[in-house]
């Protein structure tokens, strides 16, 4: 992660790059960008700010051959008036038959729908912001590795993807240990609009790893179960996904932790659409991987389109959490691509 001059230098490179490639080689390559404005009411404050500023590249390189790269730029909490630069995913995909596919580079685990399916553009999120279970680092969000892809396949429209990483703790360049981390997750779409999936992930992360900026003090064996169901149809709108996770090591054996959330929402009119969440994470005694901060929470909001790249949405929380108690907020976001 790079901050400051580097970083704007590095942008800028980037930038001038991307542009002489398009132009130079003659490849159909497209540079979007996404972000958005915040405005919130919390504890008698209103704040103003804004979220992270995306940059999304595709290129198809060769009839079997493509790139996908996504680049965050956002201002860092410790120093406001300085911005960090995040490279979320870089995978080059080759197109071995029809719809099967072998990547490799840093990939969003494919672990649930929502970090399968979304980017780091909240524009198309159904709501403000992802559910509590990405901030609590309940699942790898990113996986630097090898996969082997199918999707649309038969008359269920199966998917699958099978990947072989770095392991948690690891650097984007290299393995922190001999452990590599599995997943494998596949789905179904038995009807238009609805997809079904379940997924599992095992890595084993090393005593002493830095994970998440958290030190491990112990071997951990870690085992997520993952299910979803999607469904965005003309007027209804569901998504539903759960991860039950199981962290063993020598110190406190096997302690379980279920994070969930629900999401529904109505279309009233082509351009609105009033919808709820629910969050829960519930964790064992004992826990001692996870950050233990037993959380529930509720979001009632409304998204109004503008148009397919220009999104307002306005909602209200309520979350209580363990160690932190109640929390009331009304946030109000106004997101585009451009």
């Amino acid at each position: 992660m790079l901050t400051g001059r580097k970083a704007k230098l590095i942008l800028l490179l980037f930038f001038a790059g991307c542009i002489n490639s398009t132009f130079s080689l003659g490849q159909t390559t497209q540079i979007r960008g996404f972000v958005d404005g915040l405005t919130t009411y919390e504890k008698g404050k209103a704040s103003f700010g804004f979220g992270e500023q995306d940059l999304f590249i595709t290129a198809e390189l060769h009839d079997r051959i493509s790139f996908l790269g996504e680049s965050v730029f956002k201002f860092t909490a410790s120093t406001p008036t300085e911005f960090s630069v995040s490279i979320e995913r870089v995978v080059i995909k080759y197109n071995v038959a029809g719809n099967h596919n072998i990547l490799i580079g840093k990939h969003h685990t494919p672990l649930n729908y929502w970090n399968d399916t979304y980017h780091h553009g909240r524009v198309f999120f159904p709501t403000i912001d992802r559910p509590i279970l990405f901030a609590a680092n309940i699942i790898p969000l990113h996986t630097t590795g090898a996969s082997i892809q199918g999707h649309d396949l038969g008359k269920l429209k199966f998917g699958y993807d099978f990947m072989v990483g770095n392991g948690l703790g690891s650097p984007e360049v290299s393995d922190n240990d001999k452990y590599k981390s599995i997943t494998a997750a596949v789905h179904i779409k038995p009807a238009d609009h609805l997809r079904l999936g379940l997924s599992y992930y095992h890595d084993v992360i090393s005593k002493g790893a830095n994970v998440h900026e958290n030190v491990i003090n112990w071997k951990v064996n870690q085992n997520l179960y993952s299910a979803s169901i999607a469904y965005f149809g003309k007027k209804f709108e569901l998504l539903t996904e759960g991860t039950l996770a199981n962290n063993k090591t020598d110190t406190t054996g096997s302690k379980r932790t279920l994070a969930s959330y629900l999401y529904t929402g109505y279309r009233v009119s082509k351009k609105i659409t009033p919808y709820v969440r629910l969050d829960n994470i519930n964790y064992q005694e004992g826990e001692i991987y996870y950050h233990k901060n037993n959380t529930t929470s509720f979001i009632g909001g409304i998204r109004y389109n503008i148009n397919f790249l220009a999104v307002v949405k306005l909602e209200y929380q309520y979350q209580h959490t363990e160690i932190d108690g109640d929390m009331n907020k009304i946030t109000a976001q106004f997101a585009i691509g451009f």
